[in-house]
């Protein structure tokens, strides 16, 4: 590879990261990434299966981690209004919130999936921020 074309991959990465567009960026993202590279680069020179196969697998992850991400689109800050809590808020606080905005919600399905996802959201942060015993 150029030492031109590695300059300029390092500045871009540099660059995302800078900016903060790598935040959502997993271990499992960039070996797919370089797992799409390798395999780009064993296509261009003759070992076209190899090649086709990595960069079919990588492609397949890009589309899974798509998938996922598109379920968790809700922004914590917009959880918590809609359960009515705090940044401070408890896990027993977040589930006493979401149970009485249930029995407001009745049998509205909409409303009972929004409010699903607002209590999955806040306890996912909150699983992000708490440390864990190995």
């Amino acid at each position: 590879m150029p030492p031109v074309l590695i300059l300029l991959l390092l500045g871009l990465g540099g660059w995302a990261w800078w900016t903060g567009r790598l935040k959502g960026v997993t271990y499992e993202d960039a070996i797919a990434a370089v797992l799409f590279l390798l395999g780009l680069r064993l296509l261009t020179t003759g070992r076209v299966l190899t090649g086709a196969l990595l960069m079919g697998g990588a492609i397949l992850w890009a589309a899974y981690r798509r998938r996922q991400l598109e379920g968790a689109a809700m922004a914590v800050p917009v959880a918590r209004a809609i359960l009515g809590v705090g940044e401070t808020a408890t896990l027993a606080e977040v589930r006493a919130a979401y149970a009485e905005r249930l029995a407001e919600a009745g049998e509205d399905d909409e409303q009972v999936a929004r409010l699903d996802r607002a209590r999955d959201t806040i306890v996912a942060e909150m699983n992000k921020r708490t440390p864990r015993a190995s």
